[in-house]
């Protein structure tokens, strides 16, 4: 049998000096890189760079272990083109601004010339977190994407008891509650629209978060059949662990699978091989295409290795 190929494998993320390695999905991916003797390129946004029509990158190479006051060193430095990687995981974390497209288009550059870029750069682009959920209308709950005050008014008075958050963030930032006769009303949506200048999306509450904000993950189609649920914490309507919810492993529900077998082919055209279903009782929420976590949650409760599963997709692409 042949050896396999060490691949060179590129990761674009938020400094690593900041995650917690115990729940942090792209720690856990590199780790089952790293388990597998490949080469590991780690970049920051700012390290991209386009010169002469071609992608490059300030590049570290890491060596990572489970220890956690001593859990990376960076080994050599130097600028690289891109397409001397095999791949790049592009596990930048939102917000989903400007600089997070302009990232995608230097990286786009170097998927033409043959680097397979996960999650693919147009898609990073054209599938906006909430907006990209909201074609799956028949899934969704009531919703409604403006900076209008008036139509977030209307809509408040019809359904008595919404959720407004932004279109560009995660983990729970920004997100209100809004119930019927809140007297901040005109306050939190003059904040969230910063004065009708800023897009939002309001959405029905759902009563059912209080049994978990579920995330069900997707690796190139292929459904994890277990789920995260995260649970508020008492006197919290936000249930991510970011916000200090609490994770509890799920087998996924009748509904579940039904949403996420009707998604897995559309996103697989897509180009978009690691993704992550916010689901809530039998409504789709969001599409995490930017950096999906949970991966450490569901590796420690269940014979499932998500990470495995990726860079099984990364080297059947390359080999």
């Amino acid at each position: 049998m042949n050896k396999k190929k060490i691949l060179k494998i590129g990761i674009v993320m938020d400094p690593i000096q900041l995650i917690k390695i115990e729940k942090d999905s792209s720690f856990a991916i590199l780790l089952e890189a790293q388990k597998r003797h490949h080469e590991i390129y780690y970049m920051e946004l700012n390290d991209l760079y386009l010169q002469k029509n071609h992608a490059y990158a300030k590049t570290r190479l890491i060596k990572i272990q489970k220890k956690i006051n001593n859990y990376f060193s960076f080994i050599q430095e130097k600028n690289i083109l891109l397409n001397q990687l095999d791949v790049i995981l592009m596990r930048k974390d939102p917000p989903f601004n400007m600089e997070f497209i302009y990232a995608t288009y230097i990286l786009e550059r170097a998927e033409e010339a043959g680097v397979l870029i996960i999650n693919k750069p147009k898609s990073l682009r054209d599938c906006n977190e909430k907006i990209f959920a909201s074609l799956f209308y028949k899934f969704i709950p009531d919703t409604l994407v403006t900076r209008n005050i008036s139509q977030i008014y209307n809509f408040w008075k019809k359904h008595k008891d919404i959720i407004i958050k932004p279109l560009d963030s995660m983990g729970g930032s920004s997100v209100f509650r809004i119930k019927e006769d809140d007297e901040n009303f005109i306050v939190i949506s003059e904040v969230m629209t910063n004065y009708e200048k800023k897009y939002c999306m309001i959405q029905t509450y759902l009563p059912s978060v209080k049994d978990g904000d579920k995330r069900i993950l997707i690796v190139n189609g292929q459904i994890i059949p277990w789920c995260i649920a995260r649970i508020p914490k008492k006197g919290e309507n936000r249930a991510n662990i970011a916000a200090g919810g609490i994770a509890k492993i799920r087998k996924l529900h009748k509904k579940d699978w039904e949403i996420a077998n009707y998604l897995s082919p559309i996103l697989q055209e897509k180009g978009l091989v690691f993704v992550g279903l916010d689901i809530i009782g039998d409504k789709l929420t969001e599409i995490n295409i930017t950096s999906p976590t949970c991966i450490c949650e569901i590796e420690s409760h269940t014979n499932i290795s998500v990470s495995g599963m990726l860079l099984d997709y990364i080297e059947n692409q390359i080999y």
